[in-house]
């Protein structure tokens, strides 16, 4: 019966199909950039490029990204470590008895993983799965593949837009952006760097965010499954547990343990930091706001993290439990600085930025970069190497067509943003706390890529500076 209904919904019945599609034929993230590297490799050389040259330029690439590689990991543990903090984990208690019903519980979701990813897309990814696990174990009647889906929601809309968006952080700081990308942005605007003004908090950049949010909660509130096509944790063989269990402090057995157990130095060294940053961001010339970048976003993470963890035996457990989770940056980013090697390093970016100007125009352009960021973001699902390789020739082709810098940043966010929704590999973390697969959970994501997508392309052409 169940089966029946859900096939006599177009949505549904196309989901499904897609899901079965990319379970199938559709290779894990690595294979992606292994593809990926020959595939740019085979482009340099189709376009003129000596092989030489190609070879040279990828080897120049491979270690381009290490302090950015060292930033996005940082990112991911840091968050990892707030959202498993026992403070949050209480919050997240309370927070699972505030939705009614099952529907409810769907779009409430959504909205809480839009807000947190919002403020860092690491501490959303954990904190809006175990709230969804929460939900669904105090809350009777919640389709369990429906609110798991959702609680991935803000990685597939406005995460890239928030305050660790990899791009806009990335061109905001001349320590985490490729000298060849600065030029680019200097060839347009005199200088090399986008201050944070001009990308997520440029008006018609937080209007968009604000208008792919609301409509991306309404339509989760419509796709919640009811009756008998509901299908709960129980009925997928999910055990849940109650989030907040007993503390696990044994105590100081010898006096070297007295360190690791006491927070007085959690305490010095949070404040010495609080103390550090409001002196950094009052110095900061004009907009505090511009002073705001990935080595910050990542400070700020490690202090909350400190403070929540109260002790720093649990903050070393909780960073221990994080590392997993950012094994696939370090493994792939040195191969995604390749392939922007081969792409910056050799004429490649110039030829491509040269076929950008010749099939767009300034009206069109935006779009014509959302649809290309969002199917080279299921190929590499990576915002911010991605945003690497990119760079060089969509800014350098937005020059050429007089189209505002900093507005094609908050393009490229909310078009690789939806990428996040048609393949599985940002998916993974809240896959692991929901003890879900991905096939549970993509026809629900690609319904809200349906939906969200277009609008952005709407929102990108219509609000351009």
């Amino acid at each position: 019966m169940a089966r029946a209904t859900e096939r006599d919904n177009p949505l549904a019945r196309i989901a499904s199909r897609f899901t079965a599609f990319t379970e199938r034929w559709l290779p894990d993230a690595f294979g992606f950039v292994l593809i990926g590297t020959f595939v740019v490799f085979a482009a340099g050389l189709l376009t003129g490029e000596r092989i030489t040259a190609m070879v040279d330029s990828w080897g120049k690439g491979v270690w381009s990204l290490v302090t950015f590689t060292l930033q996005m990991a940082m990112i991911i543990i840091g968050g990892y470590a707030v959202a498993t903090a026992r403070p949050v984990a209480k919050l997240i208690a309370r927070l699972a008895t505030v939705p009614r019903s099952p529907r409810a519980a769907v779009a409430f979701t959504a909205a809480v993983s839009i807000a947190t990813s919002y403020l860092n897309w690491a501490f959303s990814l954990i904190f809006t799965a175990i709230l969804a696990r929460e939900i669904a174990r105090v809350l009777r009647g919640v389709d369990y593949r429906a609110i798991g889906a959702m609680a991935f929601l803000g990685l597939g809309t406005v995460w890239a837009q928030g305050l660790s968006g990899s791009a806009a952080l990335q061109v905001a700081s001349a320590e985490s952006s490729p000298k060849a990308v600065q030029e680019v942005i200097r060839a347009g605007r005199g200088e090399g760097l986008i201050p944070l003004t001009e990308t997520i908090f440029l008006w018609q950049g937080v209007v968009s965010t604000l208008v792919v949010a609301v409509v991306a909660v309404v339509f989760a509130w419509f796709i919640a499954p009811t009756g008998d096509r509901v299908k709960t944790a129980e009925d997928l063989g999910v055990e849940l547990r109650p989030i907040v269990g007993e503390p696990d402090d044994t105590g100081a057995k010898r006096p070297g343990d007295w360190l690791e157990n006491s927070p007085l130095f959690s305490i010095a060294i949070f404040a010495l930091g609080l103390w550090y940053l409001v002196r950094y961001f009052a110095a900061a010339p004009g907009n505090p706001l511009n002073a705001l970048d990935l080595n910050t976003v990542n400070l700020i993470l490690l202090l909350v993290a400190l403070i929540l963890h109260w002790r720093p035996r649990r903050l070393v457990a909780a960073v221990r439990d994080g590392v997993p989770a950012a094994s696939g940056v370090l493994l792939q980013f040195p191969l995604y600085g390749g392939i922007f090697g081969m792409i910056a390093y050799t004429g490649l970016s110039s030829t491509i930025a040269s076929w950008l100007v010749g099939v767009s125009n300034a009206f069109f352009y935006p779009a014509l970069i959302a649809v290309y960021s969002c199917v080279l973001g299921v190929f590499v699902p990576s915002g911010g190497s991605k945003w690497v390789i990119e760079a060089p020739y969509v800014i350098d082709a937005a020059n050429q067509l007089g189209v505002h810098q900093g507005w094609m940043v908050v393009v490229y966010d909310l078009g690789e943003a939806s990428a996040n929704l048609l393949q599985p590999f940002w998916m993974l973390p809240t896959l692991a706390i929901l003890g879900l697969k991905a096939r549970d959970i993509m026809g629900y994501t690609f319904a809200m890529f349906l939906v969200c997508f277009p609008t952005v392309l709407v929102l990108v052409t219509l609000f351009v500076p």
